[in-house]
């Protein structure tokens, strides 16, 4: 897509979506709309630097689209509540289903291609697995309200007979990275691992509730943010090419969180040095404690780019943005 494409980012100010905008602007593009509430300070660096044309307040979007009527070539729609630990699921229904079908109806009506954020969340606790088939969505049994909103958008894009020119649903993993300091309980293991080497030199580990797992060796599929942009202008560029689809979005290799520290404490420069702790009630038993990425979708669609190694992608987060306090 020509540089000069006008692309919607929703969610703009926060993780994933800033470093997106970022990467954008590596690329070339600055004709950005970027959608989110912005009140907030503390997410106000993410975008510090970035080049944009303007900023929309996320309740006034619609409004302004039909009185701006914007010539928008692209959105990708980022903007969530993410936190799972969130158990009013009226807050989820709002923001991840009722607004993601707003998104929807726009692209579709305006011929607007759209890559949305869906999550490794829908998948629960792995019974059905974490293969992107499209038959597999209706089965699949979240263990929180966030999972849930995410999978009920996608089971009604997979009924939509009117949909986008191009449109992708991305279940994202494990992400972990730069511009993730604001999100406070919900940031990366990684991010909070620094915080407490730094403070106390130790990690505090979960200990694990199910016997089939050793304390720390619950495994997760961790994906470096730098690889979800690169997928994100990838689809960006190739649409045109690409089938339609729900895709995992993921490395496909699940490392235990003991792998995760140990490679931050390697980061730091420091000898490993790991407690483990209760789990919290209020997440103990929605706690998922394997996701791997089935890749073969992605990969059968065109996408050969490698991933960030758990050991690269960390020491790549640590030395060059959390020592020097540097955001994406």
């Amino acid at each position: 897509m020509n540089t000069n494409a006008t692309i919607v980012v929703t969610g703009a100010a926060g993780f994933i979506a800033s470093c997106l905008v970022g990467y954008l602007n590596e690329l070339g593009y600055e004709n950005l709309l970027l959608v989110d509430e912005f009140e907030r300070d503390d997410k106000e660096l993410n975008l510090l630097h970035k080049k944009y044309l303007v900023r929309i307040e996320r309740e006034n979007f619609f409004e302004w689209l039909n009185i701006e009527k914007p010539a928008v070539d692209f959105v990708f729609h980022l903007g969530a509540r993410t936190d799972t630990t969130e158990f009013n699921y009226a807050v989820h229904q709002h923001l991840n289903v009722a607004y993601s079908k707003k998104i929807w109806n726009y692209c579709t009506i305006n011929n607007i291609p759209l890559v949305y954020a869906s999550s490794a969340a829908t998948y629960g606790d792995g019974k059905h697995g974490y293969q992107d088939d499209h038959a597999t969505i209706e089965k699949l049994l979240p263990l929180n309200p966030y999972g849930v909103s995410k999978n009920e958008f996608d089971k009604w894009v997979l009924h939509q007979e009117d949909h986008p020119p191009f449109w992708a649903g991305l279940k994202f993993f494990n992400v972990y990275g730069p511009n993730e300091y604001h999100k406070s309980r919900m940031a990366s293991v990684i991010f909070h691992s620094f915080n407490q080497v730094k403070k106390d030199g130790v990690v505090k580990l979960f200990r694990s509730h199910k016997r089939a797992f050793k304390d720390g060796e619950q495994l997760r599929d961790f994906i470096y943010v730098k690889d979800i942009v690169k997928v994100c202008s990838w689809l960006l560029v190739e649409n045109e090419k690409i089938p339609s689809a729900i895709y995992n979005l993921g490395t496909g290799k699940a490392r235990s969180f003991i792998d995760l520290v140990t490679a931050t404490f390697i980061a730091m420069g420091i000898k490993p040095n790991i407690e483990f702790i209760d789990m919290p009630l209020d997440i103990k038993e929605t706690y998922q404690y394997f996701t791997e990425a089935g890749m073969d979708k992605l990969a059968a669609a065109g996408y050969t780019a490698g991933f960030y190694s758990l050991e690269e992608g960390v020491s790549d987060y640590v030395e060059n943005y959390l020592v020097p306090t540097k955001m994406y």
